[in-house]
């Protein structure tokens, strides 16, 4: 029972985390878990519990949710899962970490480059390699989060919009929960408390987000992403 409060906590806190900022706090999460689960039992229960802070954070901002950029993304993360799902076993993953975070880096702080990229950029493309590489490296939710924070002027359109997207891109992991439903069930009390965790850590996050000045949480936003782009890239060398 104290193992599962204290995860219940910590998934609370991790859930305010990417209230406030939109990211941040799945990776916070995927690091800690190590410590009290099994590998088999980590994926999924991080996922679930990702799934209920996405979708109730974008709950608790739904007028701010850009629905239009919906169908392009959904089409393109429909495709991207059915493709990475049958190749999942048999590509080389070790550089894609490096790929992601320089495609970041440069799409932040490059006009050149985000010029260039401006004619092949579209959210088909965007929710093909979200939540098609989120099946393999997981933290994949600034590669549309460094779009939206270009192309959006609002705080909350950029956080709102992006919960969205990564609750579709969660969602394309619920073969893996199936697939082990029998040993998820003995963990019932452990994934509820963490669930009831992240839905009140959305609730928190969103009002001190809300409170928070506009310009100065977006470049924020900015810098933080850049420190993760820095980061991936780091440990694909270290």
């Amino acid at each position: 029972m104290n193992i599962e409060l204290l995860l219940g906590f910590i998934a609370l806190c991790t859930s305010i985390v990417a209230g406030v900022f939109g990211f941040g706090g799945g990776m916070l999460l995927i690091a800690i878990l190590p410590v009290f689960l099994p590998p088999s039992l980590l994926i999924p229960i991080h996922g679930i519990t990702q799934l209920a802070s996405n979708s109730s954070r974008m709950l608790f901002s739904l007028t701010d949710v850009k629905w239009s950029l919906l169908p392009k993304f959904f089409i393109g993360s429909l495709v991207g899962t059915l493709l990475f799902g049958y190749i999942i076993y048999n590509m080389p993953t070790t550089y894609l970490p490096l790929a992601i975070g320089l495609y970041i880096l440069l799409n932040l702080w490059s006009p050149d480059f985000s010029k260039f990229m401006r004619r092949f950029e579209s959210y088909y493309v965007i929710g093909f390699s979200q939540t098609g590489l989120g099946l393999i490296v997981g933290a994949t939710g600034p590669l549309s989060l460094s779009i939206l924070t270009k192309q959006l002027q609002s705080k909350d359109e950029i956080i709102a919009t992006s919960s969205l997207f990564m609750t579709i891109s969660h969602l394309a992991k619920i073969p893996v929960f199936l697939a082990i439903g029998a040993a998820l069930l003995t963990h019932l009390n452990l994934i509820v408390t963490m669930v009831l965790g992240s839905v009140l850590g959305s609730y928190v996050g969103t009002k001190l987000r809300l409170k928070a000045d506009n310009d100065k949480l977006v470049w924020l936003i900015k810098i933080l992403l850049t420190l993760l782009a820095i980061h991936m890239i780091a440990n694909v060398f270290w």
